[in-house]
């Protein structure tokens, strides 16, 4: 019987064990941490977004980095494959929002409970708080150096290591260091899905204010970057949410290299001539009252004071006498409030890491390395990177599924 060690046991990882062994392979784990999915509990803030119930073409729009190389996997696996695996183990699951998966309980601990069970069942040994030091080859054997200084040999080994986002949950880039020492390349790492640093101070004051239904730009000069509709978050270093997170996916490499500017329409449901009309109405309404006696209907009641400072209007100032420079101003304060994007936040906020094993070194029908046969990589330790909503877990799920179907070639399930 074939042996197969898995280093690490997050969502690549247990995966992959389940399907190895439904192979006939004799599957170990080795995880450095005493429990296994520890990364896994934490994801969707506890609820587990173990999916995206999209299309095929928007669940390859979603991946970021080097999407044509998850074709084989994604059509092997695919995210309705990923689904029913769960509700075949006894998951019950639903779909919500932007065709976003979660556990009906609303419980990341099922999903686990659900993966760890499926391995007690295939026979999977798993060996908890033991740490692979190093990994080389003699002849066709593997060799695995652990922590508690024993030696082990395997037939075939995968890195489902993760990348070095949220390190406190065992992800400190082992895998890199392996696919190195074995001479493959490791592109330029980043932090990804991550809040940004801005540079305005008035933003301090705004933390914990979120905001639905406003569109952002992000800019290179006139260039535009990026651009999206929904909800955003601020904080006190500077701006967090979905909209931030997806945008960060996109544009961490020019962040990284210079700042770049954040543009925020307050009301990009209407114009600026419908705004206009709007705040021409509302100034009729009120004409002897005070421009800050006035200026909380457009806005929520912490982002007043902001505005006010931002609109230059004297706040004492009466409405039927502000001029129509002061008003174009204040219009142009909501349609294009403009912050300044100093860096992103580091590895320790960042829900994935962007960059990894270059995947010009695997093959991507089975994730296997081009150069060294048996060594697979699997999951967010490859360069691959998608936006929020469950893609990232497709992405370990499906590349788990071809590093099994590949290594356990000569069994039938």
């Amino acid at each position: 019987m074939k042996k197969l060690a898995i280093i690490g046991g997050g969502a690549a990882g247990m995966m992959a064990s389940i399907l190895a062994a439904r192979r006939g392979l004799e599957v170990h784990v080795y995880e450095k941490n005493e429990k296994l999915g520890k990364k896994l509990y934490i994801t969707g803030k506890g609820r587990c977004n173990l999916t995206n119930a999209c299309d095929m073409e928007e669940l390859f729009a979603s991946v970021k980095s080097n999407p044509k190389f998850l074709y084989s996997a994604f059509y092997g696996f695919t995210n309705l494959d990923a689904m029913d695996f769960f509700e075949q183990e006894g998951l019950r699951i639903k779909t919500e929002r932007g065709n976003r998966v979660f556990p009906e309980s609303d419980r990341s601990a099922d999903v686990l409970d659900t993966l760890r069970h499926s391995m007690k069942k295939e026979g999977v040994q798993v060996h908890l708080n033991t740490e692979v030091k190093n990994i080389y080859k003699e002849g066709k054997q593997f060799c695995l150096e652990l922590s508690s200084h024993r030696l082990e040999t395997a037939d075939a080994v995968f890195v489902a290591t993760g990348g070095i986002s949220y390190a406190s949950t065992g992800s400190t880039g082992d895998g890199y260091r392996f696919a190195e020492d074995f001479g493959l390349k490791v592109t330029d790492l980043l932090p990804s899905l991550v809040p940004f640093n801005i540079k305005e101070e008035f933003v301090k004051k705004l933390q914990g204010l979120s905001l639905k239904n406003v569109s952002i730009q992000i800019k290179d000069g006139k260039k535009v970057l990026y651009e999206e509709f929904g909800e955003m978050l601020f904080t006190h270093f500077g701006v967090s949410g979905p909209l931030i997170l997806t945008a960060s996916s996109v544009c961490a490499k020019k962040i990284k290299e210079k700042e770049l500017k954040l543009i925020l329409d307050l009301k990009p449901a209407l114009s600026a001539e419908q705004l206009d009309e709007r705040i021409l109405r509302e100034f009729e309404g009120a004409k002897n009252k005070q421009f800050k006696n006035v200026i909380a209907v457009f806005f929520p009641a912490k982002l007043v004071p902001v505005m006010l400072e931002l609109s230059q209007i004297p706040p004492e100032k009466k409405v039927n006498e502000i001029t129509r420079e002061e008003r174009q101003h204040f219009l142009n304060c909501m349609k294009e409030l403009e912050l300044t994007i100093t860096g992103l936040r580091g590895y320790n906020e960042a829900i994935i890491t962007k960059g990894g094993v270059s995947v010009k070194e695997i093959n991507p029908s089975t994730m296997e390395s081009k150069k060294v046969p048996g060594l697979y990589f699997i999951g967010e330790v490859l360069d691959l990177d998608a936006v929020t909503g469950g893609f990232n877990l497709q992405i370990a799920w499906s590349s788990a599924w071809a590093a099994a179907m590949s290594v356990g070639g000569e069994y039938e399930l």
